[in-house]
């Protein structure tokens, strides 16, 4: 179980991560998501030990990770800027990672450079960026850690791959009950794979939910009323988002599904769709509920609204 409390880091007298307290799960996978430098990978160098925590701590399964090598043998950590020895090809990597990690699993590590037709001959300069990420990732996989923590870890690969290590990743924590940390840009990404997810926000979580709860507690409803009406009609009711064109209205709603299907049914609508959203539409709601939204009458397009924002 990874544990933080108030954990703190700044740089040059900037903070990256304020105060932040958070208890992930054993045998979980856990989505770190969140605005352009809201700490993702800051969060990520501090549980994997690499920064040293300026206030507060963390702790795996209540022990400190800083300078801790007993700790830091149990976890593997991909980072989105990857590192090789120079020169190096995969039978010299995985050399160095056997002489660091007691459990490394040689004959795994073959496995899946053949699985994924890598050279293990080959320095690894040489190959493409998303087979450099793929021989990091089974590296990684290939220590048997009880802890995986990716930063980016799908930048890069091709469908097919993603799918993959979707799988691989699932299975280390459905067999062995891993706790994997997957930091994303992408919510297409991690809303198949992912049990928990936490909104991170100028150096602060300001979200942190169950996958299930979090699209349950937002949808998107279409509704059209027989009689002339406007948005107070939908008074008592959370809506995050009200566009009206002609009779047909499309809103967007916090709170209880059910009881606000019936308030709306009470209103006898000609037409009333209830649907999902996806993670990425709820999290640019939630980001726009905390000024996170950019106007893009400032490009030059005449028209002020709130751009649905790329970093997420």
């Amino acid at each position: 179980m990874i544990k933080t409390q108030n954990l703190t880091k700044r740089f040059d007298g900037e903070t990256a991560l304020a105060g932040v307290d958070c208890l992930i799960p054993q045998g979980c996978i856990y989505g770190l998501v969140g605005s352009n430098g809201a700490g993702k990978s800051t969060f990520l160098r501090l549980l994997s030990g690499i920064y040293r925590p300026d206030e507060g701590t963390v702790t795996i399964d209540s022990l400190p990770v800083y300078d801790n090598p007993a700790v830091k043998g149990r976890m593997a950590f991909v980072p989105d800027d990857l590192y090789f020895l120079p020169g190096a090809d995969l039978r010299r990597m995985m050399k160095l990672y056997e002489a660091a990690y007691p459990a490394f699993d040689k004959a795994y590590c073959s496995r899946l450079i053949e699985t994924l037709r890598l050279n293990p001959c080959k320095a690894i300069h040489t190959f493409s960026k998303g087979m450099r990420r793929q021989a990091s990732l089974l590296l990684a996989l290939s220590c048997r850690p009880d802890y995986l923590f990716f930063d980016e870890t799908f930048d890069g690969l091709d469908p097919v791959v993603r799918r993959l290590v979707k799988s691989l990743i699932c299975q280390e924590v459905s067999e062995r009950q891993v706790t994997a940390i997957i930091a994303s840009h992408s919510l297409r990404e991690l809303e198949d794979t992912c049990d928990q997810l936490a909104l991170l926000h100028e150096g602060g979580i300001v979200l942190e939910s169950d996958v299930s709860d979090l699209k349950t507690s937002l949808f998107k409803v279409q509704i059209a009323l027989p009689e002339p009406y406007d948005r107070t009609v939908f008074e008592g009711i959370e809506l995050l988002e009200y566009n009206r064109l002609g009779s047909v209205s499309r809103l967007i709603i916090r709170g209880g599904r059910d009881e606000t299907v019936q308030r709306l049914q009470a209103l006898s609508p000609l037409v009333l769709d209830v649907l999902p959203l996806t993670l990425e539409e709820v999290f640019t709601h939630e980001m726009s509920a905390l000024g996170y939204c950019f106007d893009t009458s400032l490009l030059g397009g005449g028209t002020t609204e709130a751009a649905e924002v790329s970093g997420l």
